[in-house]
């Protein structure tokens, strides 16, 4: 047993005694973990990849430390706006990713269990809620959802502002990507903006708005100039350093911090030499969890994740000049959300941009919008070009997933990949 397995049954142990307790205890190990990545950093990674993990090592510690100023957001909420309030982002999503890392998820599933929530149910959610079941989770400031992507922000946000005793806010984002819309977006994002002066008893000026949409711009402007290089540049990463891209572009949007992160990802990208072996498009979220996965890709000179949807999704470019309605237009325009034709255009057109030698879809487990496409997307982007790979599995629970049968569909699928690099 390593010492992180070790952790994890100290704070899971700790959870089911005195709820508090363990939560201090998790701090603590968070703590010494921020420490350790500013002493002695991943030297294997690039400065952008050393950079994005303390920022969100910071954030999470914040959020669990400091919860009367966070916001208990999902994934796709605007970011600009709680960066401009001055709240941190308590996000479903990364603190699920942050205890399933830290080895004590079981015991937060077997509590959601319990409590009748079901197990097909994503389980980045079923993590969540059962560590607020338990105590373990702090009470938050407020909740902010949207019904952007998963159908568990539905049946876990209204329970816990519930259980919570906290003020919620909702964005309703309509399936139709036109102007009307985008308008019926912006309308409630304004909202939000007064619901968030209420909550927090602060003025949020127009100039913080916009500073936050422009660093937004800014940090969309130097990602779509470090993907046009990637045909000729591979810096080395890993599926965790992937996974903190989504953070920055989502939840950190707006920031200072996404900003930097960007510029070093583009220094990074341009100091970069061309590696041989394989480039892939990844599609969805990162199982970074999964042995079999990390064994390919972690760190790994000849496999290169060239780009991921989920990150360009998050970085994309927004045209409006009105700050409220650039946010809208990015909600709406979301990959996520309506038809699955814009994720295969979306994912062809990367590829394209990257010399992608083949598509990786990741089917998280409870993740019904994309387990539904898949076969689509796959047969689409096959026909246009694209070997692609189905990767069933689940990016919060590795216990939920063969190891086994990973590795030998994913090795299956990189030596075909291979033969045909070599037969071009």
């Amino acid at each position: 047993m390593n010492i992180i397995d070790k952790f994890g049954n100290m704070v899971s142990s700790a959870t089911l005694k005195d709820s508090e307790k363990a939560r201090r205890l998790l701090l603590a190990g968070y703590r010494l973990q921020e420490k350790r990545l500013c002493l002695f950093p991943d030297r294997a990674l690039p400065s952008s990849g050393r950079y994005v993990a303390k920022i969100v090592m910071k954030n999470i510690i914040q959020a669990l430390s400091r919860p009367e100023n966070s916001a208990m957001v999902s994934i796709f909420v605007p970011g600009e706006l709680l960066t401009a309030a001055g709240l941190t982002p308590y996000s479903v999503e990364a603190m699920s990713c942050f205890m399933a890392g830290t080895n004590c998820e079981q015991t937060f599933l077997r509590r959601t269990e319990e409590e009748g929530f079901p197990e097909t149910m994503c389980s980045y959610h079923r993590v969540f809620l059962g560590a607020a079941l338990t105590g373990f989770l702090p009470r938050p400031k407020c909740t902010i959802y949207t019904n952007l992507a998963c159908d568990g922000n539905m049946m876990t946000f209204p329970y816990l502002k519930e259980k919570y005793h906290v003020p919620g806010f909702y964005i309703d984002v309509p399936y139709e990507k036109n102007q009307e819309a985008i308008e019926y977006v912006v309308e409630q994002l304004r909202e939000l903006t007064i619901f968030l002066e209420d909550v927090t008893k602060r003025k949020i000026s127009g100039e913080a708005v916009e500073k936050a949409v422009a660093n937004s711009r800014k940090a969309s402007e130097y990602y779509q100039q470090q993907l046009a290089l990637r045909k000729d540049h591979d810096p080395v990463t890993s599926l965790t350093n992937e996974l903190y891209a989504i953070f920055m572009c989502h939840l950190l949007a707006g920031s200072e911090e996404a900003v930097k992160y960007t510029e070093l990802l583009l220094k990074d990208v341009k100091k970069a030499p061309k590696g041989g072996g394989l480039h892939v498009l990844w599609m969805h979220i990162m199982p970074f969890l999964q042995q079999p996965v990390k064994d390919v890709f972690n760190y790994n000179p000849k496999m290169h994740i060239s780009a991921c949807d989920f990150v360009a999704d998050g970085f994309q470019k927004m045209h409006a000049s009105d700050p409220y309605e650039a946010l809208a237009e990015k909600m709406v325009n979301c990959i996520y959300n309506g038809s699955v034709d814009q994720r295969i255009q979306v994912a062809e057109k990367l590829a394209k941009e990257t010399n992608a030698d083949g598509g990786i879809l990741f089917a998280h487990w409870g993740c019904k919008g994309t387990i539904g496409a898949s076969s689509l997307i796959k047969s689409s982007l096959e026909e246009a070009g694209l070997p692609t790979m189905i990767l069933d599995g689940d990016g919060c629970n590795p216990a939920n997933t063969s190891d086994g049968q990973v590795s030998t569909r994913l090795q299956a699928f990189m030596e075909m990949l291979e033969k045909g690099k070599e037969d071009r």
